[in-house]
């Protein structure tokens, strides 16, 4: 029936919305599995040169002999629980040349406990005059 106004049925209305809602969800499940894999991908540890960095050894020119270690809890609230860094400097020349040992440990949790070590080299310009340097690090007897 014509009765000279133009306009959609209920029925063509009702497609129209299928039609619509059926491409709304389809996107919605591309966006929901795109951000499912960017949480997966997410690093749930830190690593080894997150340990320089909290240490802050990289930050300063000027270095002392001794063991220094911290908490990431202290630096990521609720990010790396359980974990912890220790570091442990000393004068490797005396050209302001420094070595440093560098830990990451896993305290208990799902996989047990857990240490990451590595050794870095690091240069100074001002460095106490009392340090004397170890040559372990190059394996070389000091002279006496």
């Amino acid at each position: 029936m014509q009765n000279g106004e133009g306009g959609f049925t209920l029925l063509e209305v009702i497609v129209a919305c299928a039609i619509f809602f059926m491409a709304a969800f389809a996107i919605l499940g591309v966006v929901t599995q795109g951000l499912a894999a960017a949480r997966a991908m997410q690093v749930k540890e830190p690593d080894i040169g997150m340990a320089i960095v909290a240490s802050g050894i990289c930050l300063s020119n000027t270095l002392r002999s001794g063991s220094y270690q911290g908490d990431f809890e202290d630096l990521f609230p609720d990010m790396y629980k359980g974990y912890s860094w220790m570091i442990d400097l000393h004068l490797v020349g005396s050209n302001g040349l420094w070595g440093a040992d560098v830990a990451l440990i896993k305290n208990a949790g799902k996989k047990g406990v857990g240490e990451q070590t590595t050794r870095i080299l690091l240069h100074a310009n001002q460095a106490d005059p009392t340090e004397q340097p170890e040559a372990s690090i190059f394996n070389i007897p000091r002279e006496q």
